[in-house]
């Protein structure tokens, strides 16, 4: 009897170790998430500090409407996530699949056929390509300046962290880069090329640029992941922001590269120059996304994409079944960074003028951002999350201040990662590796991978 006893104590102590209280569940924790957003947002949006009062905003805002009106939202937004979301998705799965069997069906007899698969394709290409003609010369600019440079560089970064599960912080310093070869080969930079070049010349100059940036950091970083190796990626990027803003007799320094030469086609019979009109530029960074998206396709499905694949669920298992994974992941480095070479290359030519400060570090996190928030991994989601991020703040500027548009953004993001952290339109892959991470049935998550393969 007396053994039972001795027994039992320590079964019921490791019980009550494991227990979790209340506010250890993971509904109240999202509900303390919640409120403190609301908090949070309700401060940087409602009225500013006075440098003579530190504490007058703080109290103005708790005591104004603005804070219930966040509080309500948000905290509503979690009610009906938490206790009518089953009820919600049964009604949404019940009347999906109602009104998706006979899509499901007419989907089945043209998958097959391929000319409507093409024809689809081909409709949503046309329509990429009038676009500019639909819009304002506002949203001409956004889509060309922000959204196109961004889609560019989102889709080489997910090569790095969504195919190959490596965590890079300092992406755009490939984009500083590839912008920086455009000045360089056109003659911007204080010193002199061998020989001057058509920006589109420059174009494949860029890229092989940059695909030997992305060896020069990955060769140092093979034995690095999760933390570590955003740690590393980040110092790389601050590197090369420190050499284009000190180098003065090669980059100009602070003062960066003026007056670079646009874009430009001679072809003796004909000649076309482009000037400030964004029409032209969308139209060769669409057509430069087209090619990128066809080879990264193909690229995703073959024995290159699986071994991504491989080391991003398990580098130490991918190494044991014969993957090499140091030359995988040079690869991915690489051919990531080479999408960055052409983006530069475009802004550059558009803007005609560059300085290290658009390189800065907080463009590698929204990068980032835009490539978990469509989800990684799937290149429909990276497109459409950096379409989405991009075109939200722009189309605030006439709401909000200019310092409080990429408040709303960060709101948008904080409750997607809470209820949606498998992004707008993930893989299928990786909505199974957060349901397995979830349930605790593996370490799914390549990005939290520890050093040396370990599991935390």
């Amino acid at each position: 009897m007396s053994a039972d006893v001795s027994v039992r104590k320590p079964l019921s102590a490791a019980a009550r170790l494991r227990r979790r209280r209340w506010y250890q569940q993971p509904r109240w924790q999202r509900l303390f998430g919640m409120v403190v957003l609301a908090v949070v947002m309700a401060q940087v949006t409602g009225e500013q500090g006075e440098r003579n009062d530190l504490f007058h905003a703080i109290q103005a805002n708790f005591q104004s409407t603005g804070i219930l009106v966040w509080l309500a939202v948000l905290v509503g937004i979690w009610a009906v996530r938490e206790f009518f979301g089953e009820q919600v998705g049964t009604q949404r799965r019940r009347l999906g699949g109602e009104i998706a069997r006979p899509v499901q069906r007419l989907l089945g007899q043209v998958r097959g056929q391929r000319a409507y698969r093409w024809g689809g394709l081909g409709a949503l290409l046309v329509f990429l390509i009038i676009l500019p003609l639909l819009i304002s010369t506002f949203w001409q600019q956004v889509l060309v300046d922000q959204i196109g440079v961004y889609v560019m560089v989102a889709i080489g970064l997910n090569v790095v962290i969504g195919w190959a599960g490596m965590l890079d912080l300092g992406f755009i310093a490939f984009f500083a880069i590839g912008a920086y070869s455009a000045a360089f080969w056109t003659g911007g930079l204080p010193v002199e090329p061998p020989f001057e070049l058509n920006n589109f010349l420059v174009i494949p100059i860029a890229v092989l640029t940059c695909l030997i940036a992305g060896v020069l950091l990955g060769a140092p970083t093979l034995r690095l992941r999760g933390d570590y190796l955003a740690i590393v990626t980040l110092g790389f990027h601050e590197i090369v922001y420190l050499l284009a803003r000190n180098l003065n007799e090669f980059t100009g320094g602070t003062r960066g590269a003026q007056q670079l030469d646009k874009f430009s086609v001679d072809l003796g019979f004909w000649s076309y120059d482009w000037e400030l009109d964004p029409q032209p530029y969308y139209w060769v960074q669409l057509a430069a996304i087209v090619i990128v998206l066809v080879l990264f396709i193909r690229l995703e499905h073959s024995r290159v994409g699986r071994a991504w694949t491989a080391i991003r669920e398990d580098e130490v298992a991918a190494a044991a079944t014969g993957v090499d994974t140091v030359r995988f992941k040079l690869l991915a480095f690489a051919i990531g960074a080479s999408t960055s070479g052409v983006a530069g290359v475009i802004y550059a030519s558009k803007q005609g003028f560059i300085n290290p400060e658009q390189f800065v570090v907080m463009m590698s996190v929204l990068a980032l951002a835009y490539v978990v928030f469509g989800g990684m991994g799937s290149i429909p989601g990276v497109l459409l999350g950096t379409a989405v991020l991009v075109w939200l703040p722009e189309y605030l500027r006439d709401t909000v201040d200019a310092q409080d548009r990429f408040l709303y953004l960060g709101g948008l993001l904080v409750v997607m990662m809470i209820y949606r952290p498998q992004g707008l339109w993930p893989s299928r892959r990786r909505q199974h590796e957060l349901k397995m991470a979830e349930e605790g049935t593996a370490g799914a998550d390549a990005l939290g991978a520890q050093p040396g393969g370990a599991q935390s």
